[in-house]
């Protein structure tokens, strides 16, 4: 057997230990970047929400208004037979009004061919008058749909947007033409330059079009098909926009729509942490490209206090392990000594030499214990460091700071009951949604949003509800309609020194009939006929845009009721109809 000499086991052994150490500061720091990037992923995935909601709410904010503008008796009267040019001017001019006060882009109307008859920017070389756009997809979903919305390159401007649409139709429900606004992003995207992510948009083919970066925009996330292709040159969606491939290899994946991606992009190859967030609504999808921020001293401590670890464990086995050695060399010392003793002096010497060397191994076994406890004192010291921040915490005052965040909570648990209420007001409800409700329960969810002014305002409100009445309809839009009602009343009643509010419900005929009577004043016999016109107000300039009623008004004609005004006593008094639900109870 071959015989290894004492210092190459040393030699061994030592390169070891400095290959274990090498090994778990290495798996360690490979940790913690893993860690890091999860952590960073999980709050991009947060701001990205943020960033889809800001998207999100200044759609939202025009879609109701091509549906509202289509009931306009002026622009259905107009499509109804051929535009003389007088009428032309009038409605141009109307158009671009009303495209001012809403602060949208561009408004246009066409007739039933796709023709551009009047639009708000007839004053620009752009203008849409005279131009035809059935060949747009929004055209004829609109035609066959009622609704239409799509993203394209403006191909008279040339200036990308969003494109709404909404059916205009006669008496009989035949179709006349479409309203349209078009909605452009520039605030948008310049508001979401401000940070330091890359912000994209792509649509169902994974074509960018909106980006917060230059040389983003109008990339392909994904190879297209000769039919994407053929389709996108009859619509021209991306008129004369040429499209390039951006090029991606996922590295790391940490759930189906968050990874961290090699791009080869406009700043050369980078990797980025990729979020993306499908926007359901509209068919596209929202993606945030952030730079992966991997501390060096996270790494590095990770490292350290791995290797620390390793080390301690090592010496504590080699102390140990001689301990156990040293224990067993002076068991078998004695008794060696015990059985020579009575010998010879020559045995007396080799065990004189015995004891010698296990004399040895105890200093070497003091000496591994000394080391062990230098190389651990760094590590109690970060113990002590740990231990001294939660003695900064066991000795604070807690008890004064759980009384001083009690009322906190308090207000946090009031707030949440409240939001979660108005989270679910805001959202948007499913088209043509029909669900069997209590519209005494739609009150009710109306006054407690509008609790507060109610109170401040000491309004007497006097309820004569009949519960439950049942309809079929759609409770958040019909919610809707009764705040509008309801804040029209208080308005109303706002510099009056009584204000008394009354709400009756009850079943007429075959009609529920919900009523919102108010003392502040009444509405002028002149203006009756005008109420649920669009932008009609008697408001102060800067108090609305008298889009409220009319949007109330399409509401309650779209689930099958009536809403009327007049006034009664010392007010007005606005009246709701909608048919009983047959299916459920009518109480006596």
């Amino acid at each position: 057997m071959v015989q290894i000499s004492r210092p190459l086991r040393l030699t061994f052994y030592t390169l070891v230990i400095l290959a274990g150490a090498v090994v778990s500061a290495t798996f360690a720091m490979r940790h913690a970047e893993r860690q890091a990037l999860e952590d960073d992923a999980a709050r991009a995935s947060e701001q990205l929400a943020l960033y889809a909601n800001s998207l999100h709410t200044l759609i939202e904010r025009y879609r109701a208004l091509p549906a509202v503008l289509a009931l306009d008796p002026e622009l259905r009267s107009a499509l109804k037979g051929p535009v003389g040019p007088e009428q032309q001017d009038a409605l141009n001019r109307k158009l671009e009004r009303i495209n001012g006060a809403a602060r949208s882009s561009t408004l246009e109307l066409l007739d039933h061919t796709g023709l551009a008859v009047a639009a708000s920017n007839w004053r620009l070389p752009s203008s849409y008058v005279g131009h035809n756009y059935g060949f747009r997809p929004y055209f004829s979903q609109t035609r066959s749909q009622g609704s239409g919305r799509f993203y394209a390159v403006g191909v008279t401007s040339g200036i990308p947007g969003y494109f709404l649409s909404s059916a205009v139709k006669d008496e009989q429900e035949q179709f006349l033409g479409a309203m349209v606004v078009k909605l452009e992003f520039p605030e948008l995207e310049r508001e979401w330059s401000q940070g330091s992510d890359t912000l994209l948009v792509s649509d169902a083919r994974g074509i960018v079009f909106i980006a917060n970066q230059p040389g983003w925009r109008y990339r392909q996330l994904r190879p297209l098909s000769d039919s994407d292709r053929a389709e996108l040159k009859a619509t021209r969606q991306y008129d004369k926009q040429l499209l390039t491939p951006l090029e991606h290899r996922p590295l790391r994946r940490f759930d189906d729509d968050s990874t961290l991606t090699r791009v080869e992009g406009p700043d050369g190859s980078v990797d980025y942490l990729w979020e993306s967030l499908p926007l359901a609504t509209e068919g596209w999808t929202l993606h945030l490209l952030r730079r992966p921020q991997i501390a060096f001293e996270d790494r590095r401590n990770a490292g350290l206090a791995a290797a620390g670890a390793w080390l301690t464990l090592v010496f504590l086995l080699l102390f140990l392990n001689q301990r156990w050695r040293l224990a067993r060399l002076r068991q078998r010392s004695r008794e060696e000594l015990e059985r020579l003793v009575e010998e010879r002096t020559r045995d007396l010497r080799t065990a004189q030499d015995g004891l010698v060397q296990s004399a040895k191994l105890a200093a070497l076994g003091q000496m591994s214990a000394a080391l062990a406890h230098e190389i651990n004192q760094p590590l109690t010291t970060q113990r002590m460091q740990l231990a001294t921040l939660r003695l900064l915490l066991d000795h604070g005052r807690v008890d004064e700071a759980y009384q001083a965040l009690k009322p906190l909570d308090d207000m946090l648990t009031r707030m949440a009951s409240l939001t979660g209420h108005l989270k679910t007001f805001a959202r948007k409800s499913p088209s043509g949604l029909r669900e069997r409700l209590d519209l005494a329960a739609v009150v009710d969810q109306a006054l407690q949003l509008l609790d507060t002014r109610l109170r401040d305002e000491q309004v007497d409100i006097r309820l004569q509800l009949t519960r439950p009445a049942w309809v079929r309809g759609d409770a958040i839009r019909l919610e809707q309609v009764l705040i509008n009602l309801l804040r029209n009343a208080l308005d109303a009643m706002h510099d009056k020194p009584l204000k008394h509010l009354e709400i009756r419900l009850e079943a007429n005929q075959q009609l529920w009939s919900l009523s919102v009577i108010d003392s502040g004043g009444g509405i002028a016999e002149e203006h009756l006929p005008n109420v649920f016109d669009p932008f009609f107000t008697t408001k102060p300039v800067g108090d609305g845009l008298g889009l409220g009623l009319a949007v109330s008004y399409a509401i309650v004609h779209e689930l099958g009721g009536r809403l009327s005004a007049g006034n009664q006593g010392q007010g007005a008094i606005f009246t709701l109809s909608l048919p009983i639900d047959l299916e459920a109870h009518i109480p006596c």
